[in-house]
């Protein structure tokens, strides 16, 4: 081993032993002031439990329907009480055996923690472990007393959990196996000019990333990872950092999002958007779906690739977002949970030609390169008339 991996693995550790004595010093339970909350409560220990009638396996996906006429760039955030944090339906045991297979063959795409975020890593599983899904999800997560400690009882999979991880990595990687949500983890690690907090990825856990490089974002600033989304710097830059900046502990918000993609792959690294590098409108060279903008036979090779569409194997890809800042070391996670909707399902709800004049709608609204940015220009023809059909 190196002198530099040596020096992270010490850097590692030290803050691992931190985080432990702050917790020991705090308990169990992190108490949160009234003068953040308003009341003596922890919003974080006051999770509700779900119905005793809840019945995962009889439960249908959510539908989300975000897609508006016009597209605009907003945040379009919601509050959201924190025990409606996970979501949970028919499609867990699937999409578990899924996700750990996608670990197992993409392992540095979907994992990895920078030694600055192993205490927020280890904070939000414990928590998660000891505290929201036994008591939100008491039917499917059961905390039980073994030999080696307290674990908690995974009865879908007949599997036991340990509540103490032996690393960060073995943490996310649990919360992948089991919990069918991504998890990013955002800690201030720069500051703007005006002074403000600029949070910068530093560990996650993303089986299902929707055409983007969770890997190649890590350990960079929210202003770099969102570089490719055109009209961001103007429109959203300022307000997010912000935001992200100013978030309260004990308040979670909510937002979704959607696209189409031409395939039913949930894993899906590259491919879904027409460029994704740092440098606006400039291709991939790994990813042949991704163009030069200012290429010369642009529109020769967008027909190429139109002519690969084949419409039935189009889907309608939502995410449901959360984000929330952790009590103790005050880093916020970004949560998401991906659905996938074949076309059918959407013209089934009388909704295809709402989706249809969204898609329109996207070089509509307050940035018209969104629809180049999101490849409507390569699947919008054919999937606008296949819903209106």
């Amino acid at each position: 081993m190196g002198p530099i991996l040596v020096f992270a693995a010490l850097i590692a550790a030290v803050l691992l032993l931190l985080y432990r004595l702050l917790r020991n010093s705090y308990g169990k339970t992190v108490h949160i002031s009234s003068a953040v909350t308003g009341t003596e409560k922890n919003p974080y220990n006051d999770i509700q439990s779900l119905p005793a009638e809840f019945d995962w396996a009889a439960t249908p996906p959510l539908k989300i329907w975000p897609f508006k006429p016009k597209y605009h760039l907003s945040m379009a955030l919601e509050n959201i009480d924190i025990p409606s944090f996970i979501e949970i339906d028919n499609t867990y045991r699937d999409r578990m055996r899924l996700r750990r297979s996608v670990m197992d063959e993409h392992r540095e795409a979907t994992l990895q923690c920078n030694s600055v975020a192993t205490p927020a890593v280890l904070e939000f599983y414990e928590w998660m472990l000891s505290t929201y899904l036994p008591k939100r999800f008491p039917s499917i997560y059961t905390s039980i007393v073994t030999p080696s400690g307290p674990n908690l009882h995974n009865t879908v999979s007949d599997t036991d959990l340990p509540i103490r991880p032996t690393s960060p990595m073995a943490a996310l990687e649990t919360l992948g196996e089991h919990v069918d949500t991504d998890f990013l983890f955002l800690l201030p690690s720069s500051t703007a000019p005006d002074g403000t907090s600029i949070y910068h990825l530093q560990a996650f856990v993303t089986c299902f990333p929707a055409g983007f490089s969770t890997r190649e974002k890590c350990g960079k600033p929210l202003a770099a990872i969102h570089a490719p989304v055109p009209g961001y710097v103007a429109k959203l830059e300022k307000s997010m950092d912000r935001f992200f900046a100013r978030i309260e502990v004990g308040k979670m918000v909510r937002r979704s999002n959607w696209s189409i993609s031409t395939d039913d792959r949930l894993f899906s690294d590259g491919g879904n958007h027409m460029y994704a590098d740092a440098e606006q409108g400039k291709p991939i060279e790994t990813n042949n779906k991704t163009l030069d903008v200012e290429q010369p036979d642009l529109d020769r090779k967008i027909e190429e690739q139109k002519r690969d569409v084949v419409v039935e194997d189009c889907r309608l890809r939502c995410e449901r977002q959360t984000l929330h800042r952790l009590p103790e070391t005050k880093a916020l996670v970004f949560a998401f949970k991906t659905y996938l909707y074949q076309l059918d399902e959407v013209k089934e709800e009388g909704l295809g030609p709402v989706l249809a004049e969204a898609i329109e709608g996207l070089g509509k609204g307050s940035v018209p390169d969104m629809a180049f940015y999101k490849r409507g220009v390569v699947w919008g023809d054919k999937v606008i008339a296949y819903l209106n059909s």
